[in-house]
């Protein structure tokens, strides 16, 4: 069975924000001490909610990422950490690179409506494996908020998620909830956490178990190259690392 059947919520979301949201940004002397370019520190200091921090999600097309996946199971004697980079090259295609430890690229080229579309899984010396977006309902529930979630259109989005923000401008973190009661038997709530008007880490808590998966993304993925200590990934996630 292919992996994206087995969890595909786990990565879908980050690939959807990350690859859709982030550019990599010049450093500037006010990033560098946390603050961004053009605010204030009393402006950073305030109180983060969804409308300010949603349009921060939304950037046109092609776009792209690195990422780093940290992946817990009572099977393994350590993590799993996969590393590679995430791709919106259009509109309507999704891509996942990953090339280590092992290469692997999925497609998810989405449909005019929600449930259309196809996923492809590649790996070398392999023949593709396809299979219809209509077999994973949870892609299909995350691909219903695809549009919301690049647009910033909180009203969409809630429609599928409950949302709870906290922190402020500085660092802060969006918890989404989901509605699909499909989505909500596998995932407990999935956290974005950001700095300033950077997404760094995804996190996707399962409904049941502690097996809690970490995506870092751009920065904080870049920052995470050579890193194997939880401790030292998780403060890199949470925005306790080095800036960009």
């Amino acid at each position: 069975m292919p992996m994206t059947l087995i969890k595909p919520c786990t990565w879908t979301l980050a690939l959807m924000l990350g690859a859709g949201s982030l550019r990599a940004a010049p450093v500037t002397e006010a990033a560098a001490q946390g603050v961004p370019a053009g605010a204030s520190a009393a402006e950073a200091a305030v109180a983060a909610d969804p409308d300010w921090i949603l349009p921060r999600l939304a950037q046109p097309v092609p776009a792209r990422t690195d990422f780093v996946e940290v992946r817990g199971s009572a099977l393994l004697k350590a993590p799993l950490r996969l590393s590679g980079e995430y791709r919106r090259p259009d509109a309507t295609t999704l891509v996942r690179e990953v090339r280590a430890p092992y290469a692997e690229t999925t497609t998810i080229r989405t449909g005019a409506k929600p449930g259309q579309g196809e996923v492809a899984i590649v790996r070398p010396g392999k023949p593709p494996k396809r299979f219809s977006l209509a077999r994973a309902p949870e892609l299909v529930a995350l691909q219903a908020s695809f549009g919301a979630l690049l647009g910033g259109d909180r009203a969409l989005l809630e429609q599928h998620y409950r949302l709870v923000a906290e922190g402020t401008r500085r660092q802060w973190t969006i918890s989404l909830v989901p509605k699909d009661a499909s989505l909500a038997a596998r995932v407990r709530e999935i956290v974005l956490l950001g700095r300033d008007d950077e997404l760094r880490c995804i996190e996707t808590r399962p409904a049941r178990g502690n097996e809690q998966q970490r995506t870092l993304l751009a920065s904080a993925a870049r920052a995470a190259a050579g890193v194997a200590d939880a401790s030292q990934l998780a403060a890199l996630c949470r925005g306790h690392g080095a800036a960009r």
